[in-house]
C-alpha cells in the first residue's frame, strides 16, 4: 500500500521494463499505479553501453532511483547505474514484503466484512502514516503482547493482530562472544558455575563450554539493539558475581 501517488526524487523504486530502444528503456512503477518511468541510455550503467540490450530486456524488474519527477504527465526519470548491488537486493526484499502485506491486508478485510478501500480510509493510511510500509504494521502487530495501539480505537485491530500472527514471521538477530574464567579456588568448578548462572528473566540467553577455560554466550532478539543491551547486561552480571566470588573473568566479543 503505498499513499502517495509519486515518488520523490531520489527514491528507489522497482521497475518492470515494458519497452527498450536504442536510447532508453520505458517501465512502469510496479508501486505507483499509473506511473511510467524513462531510464536514458547515459543512466544504464558506468561507461560507455554500445547495446542497451545487453542490460535491459522487457519483463524484466529492475530498481532504479528517481531522478526526476513531472506531476503533470505522471512520468519519472530513472536511472538504474546509481544504485549498487545491496540497494537493488534491500528494496526488492521490501517490495516483496510490501506485496506479501497487501495480501494480508486484503484477509483483514474479507474478515471484517469491508472493501479494501474502506480499511485504507479507516485504519490503513493511518498505520503507514505511523510505521512507514504496511509490511513494517503487520511486524509490529506480530509482536505485540498485550495491548496494541492503545491510542487508536477500532474493532479492527484484533483481526489485524490475529492475521499478523498467524502469517509473519519475526527474524531473530544474534549477538555474541566469549568469557575466559578462572579460579585458582579449591571450590573454584562450583564458583564458575555460579558466575555464568544468569537469571531467566535476563533475556534469550545461551551459554555453552567451548573448552578451558572458555565459555560462549549468545543472546538471541528480535531487535539487534535489544540484543546488545542484553549481552551488556549479561557482561555485567557475570562480572560483579566474578568480583563477589573472587573469580577472574574476561569477556571479548565475537
Amino acid at each position: 500500500m503505498n499513499i502517495k501517488p509519486l515518488p520523490d526524487n531520489g527514491d528507489l523504486v522497482v521497475v518492470k521494463i515494458t519497452e527498450v530502444k536504442n536510447f532508453g528503456a520505458n517501465g512502469v512503477l510496479e508501486e505507483y499505479p499509473g506511473v511510467e518511468g524513462y531510464i536514458h541510455i547515459s543512466e544504464v550503467a558506468t561507461g560507455w553501453v554500445k547495446h542497451i540490450r545487453s542490460y535491459l530486456r522487457e519483463g524484466q524488474r529492475v530498481v532504479c532511483k528517481v531522478i526526476g519527477v513531472n506531476p503533470d504527465r505522471k512520468v519519472v526519470d530513472l536511472s538504474l547505474k546509481r544504485v549498487n548491488q545491496h540497494q537493488s537486493r534491500e528494496k526488492i526484499a521490501e517490495w516483496k514484503n510490501e506485496q506479501k502485506a497487501d495480501k494480508l491486508f486484503e484477509i483483514v478485510c474479507n474478515k471484517l466484512n469491508k472493501s479494501t478501500d474502506e480499511c485504507k480510509e479507516q485504519f490503513g493510511k493511518r498505520l503507514v502514516e505511523l510505521f512507514g510500509t504496511l509490511f513494517a504494521a503487520f511486524e509490529n502487530a506480530a509482536q505485540s503482547n498485550g495491548e496494541w495501539l492503545p491510542d487508536i480505537d477500532g474493532d479492527w485491530k484484533s483481526v489485524f493482530i490475529e492475521i499478523a500472527k498467524e502469517n509473519i514471521t519475526i527474524p531473530e538477530v544474534s549477538v555474541s562472544g566469549y568469557f575466559e574464567v578462572y579460579s585458582l579456588a579449591s571450590d573454584g568448578v562450583e564458583r564458575i558455575k555460579e558466575v555464568l548462572t544468569i537469571p531467566e528473566d535476563t533475556g534469550k540467553v545461551e551459554l555453552e563450554y567451548v573448552g578451558a577455560p572458555r565459555y560462549r554466550v549468545v543472546v538471541k532478539d528480535k531487535d539487534y539493539k535489544k540484543a546488545e543491551e542484553t549481552l551488556k547486561k549479561v557482561v555485567q552480571i557475570v562480572n560483579d558475581k566474578a568480583k563477589k566470588l573472587q573469580v577472574d573473568v574476561e569477556f571479548n566479543k565475537q
